[in-house]
Parts: structure tokens; sequence; C-alpha cells
């Protein structure tokens, strides 16, 4: 072990204590984490609940209100809006998280090849970004998605893509600061190759941004899916989808006000619940209060 890995190990454990004191004592953090997590659980304990299969129709119980025996209500066909939420939080869910990580594993090396290398390959990475950028996220996507044909796999690789150039970017800038840091001039200076210096010091710097980025993206993913969906170019029939829910809906709103209530509600509490979980993170990570 060198002696940069050596300060690096006796720093690391109180600076990951002090990051978790301050993100215990952040009351708006914890709930957006309790909205995610509880989102997270109903999307996964979906298929052993004891509720209704999405897909299932009752003709006896077209758009009723919600009751006891719907608690939400039904929809067009009769079908029990409380299981077609929690059976779309799965497909939302999944979207946010998906896109995010194709967008991570594409963005972070070309972000860090960019702030690496510099020169040629930095200027070519770097156009590329800026015209991408020049394009509205939600266009970009739904370009993507019309492109590359409805279905919710298809919606992912869109958002994923068109939230490329903001990791790019940031990893870019990241990955600069870093290198004017002292211990990675050291590292320079003791010989270590360039792929020890960022695998050991670029990479574990650059993570606590990119973690905060991609948390908050995760919530603009989310609305994209749901955008797409609601435009037919995501989750396609009879799958659930809150945004093809509320596609449903709008046919319906002054009879059935309740089969746009549940699923907008829905939206606005998951992507509240990872925005106030990403501003904990940014505060909690930030080197100024660590």
């Amino acid at each position: 072990m060198s002696v940069i890995d050596e300060i690096q190990a006796d720093v690391l454990p109180p600076r990951r204590n002090r990051i978790w004191a301050k993100l215990r004592n952040n009351t708006a953090a914890l709930f957006g984490a309790l909205i995610v997590a509880f989102f997270v659980i109903i999307a996964v304990a979906a298929p052993i609940l004891p509720i209704p299969g999405p897909a299932e129709t009752d003709w006896g119980a077209v758009r009723k209100a919600p009751s006891t025996a719907h608690w939400m209500g039904t929809d067009e066909l009769g079908r029990d809006l409380l299981s077609r939420m929690i059976w779309g939080a799965q497909a939302s869910l999944l979207a946010g998280v998906v896109s995010v990580a194709i967008a991570l594993s594409i963005g972070i090396p070309l972000g860090v090849l960019a702030g690496y290398c510099r020169g040629w390959t930095d200027a070519v990475i770097s156009r590329v970004t800026e015209a991408l950028l020049a394009a509205p996220f939600l266009i970009l996507a739904i370009a993507l998605a019309a492109f590359l044909g409805p279905s919710l796999r298809n919606a992912m690789i869109a958002i994923g893509l068109s939230a490329v150039p903001i990791f790019i970017r940031l990893a870019r800038g990241q990955t600069m600061q870093v290198l004017t840091e002292d211990y990675v001039e050291s590292a320079h200076a003791i010989g270590l190759s360039h792929r020890a210096i960022i695998g050991r010091y670029v990479l574990p710097n650059i993570v606590p941004p990119l973690l905060v980025q991609a948390t908050l993206t995760i919530a603009t993913a989310i609305i994209a899916e749901a955008s797409l969906s609601f435009l037919g170019l995501g989750q396609q029939p009879p799958s659930p989808s809150w945004g093809s829910m509320l596609n449903t809906a709008k046919a319906f709103l002054e009879q059935a006000p309740w089969l746009a209530m549940w699923p907008g509600i829905a939206i606005f509490f998951v992507v509240l619940g990872f925005n106030l979980l990403g501003d904990g993170l940014r505060d909690a990570l930030d080197p100024r209060n660590i």
C-alpha cells in the first residue's frame, strides 16, 4: 500500500461517519428516502400482494368510484386501479433506474476520458456533448423513442441516451478538478500508470457528485417515461403504466376524475422523494460541509 493509499484509508472512515450523520439529521432527505423506499417495496412485492391482476376485467364494475371492493376505484374496462397503480410502479421505477444506469455506463467513461486525456479527445467529445445538450432532454427522448419504436425497453434506451450528455459534462468537469489535487500529482510523480491513477484516485473522488446527479436524474427519467407512455411511446397496453393511465383518464375527467388523480399523485410523490433524497445527498457529500 502506498503512502497515498494509507492517508486515504485513515481519512475515509471518519468522512463516511460524518456523511451518514448529516443524512440522519436531514429531515427532508429522510422523508424522501422513506417515500422512495415505499414505492420500491410495493413495486417489488406486487406479485405476492393479495390484489387482482392488473389486466383482470370486471364488466359489472366499469368506472366505479373508490369503495371497499376497489380502494382506488376501477377504470373504463373494470380493472382494479390499485392493482394497476402497484404494477405501474414497477414500470416507472424500472425506467428511472435502468435509464440512469445506461446514461452512467456511457457518460462516465467518456467524461473521464475527455477530462483526463484533454487535447483532441476532449475537443471531439465536448463538441458532440454540447450539440446534444442543445436539444431539450424530453424532445430528444421523444425523437429517439419514436425512432426506436413504442415499448418500455425502447423508452428506457431513449431516456438513457438522452441523459448521457449530462453525465459526460459532469464527469469531465470533476475529473479535471481532481487532476489538480496534490495527491494526483504525487501519484504521477511516483510513476503510477494512467489506469491506476484513474481507478484509485479519479473515479472514487468523482462518485459523490455523480451519485447526486444520478438520484436527481432518476426523478427526471420517471417523468420522461410517464410522458412517453402518455404519448403512446412507452409501456404498451394492457401492461399498466402511470403515463398510459393518465392518457386513458383524459377522456373521463368529468365522469371519473379518480382515473387521473391516482397516477398523478403517484408521479408527484415518487419524483418528490427522489428530489428530496438527491438534495440531501448533495448537502451531505459537499466537501465544504464534511
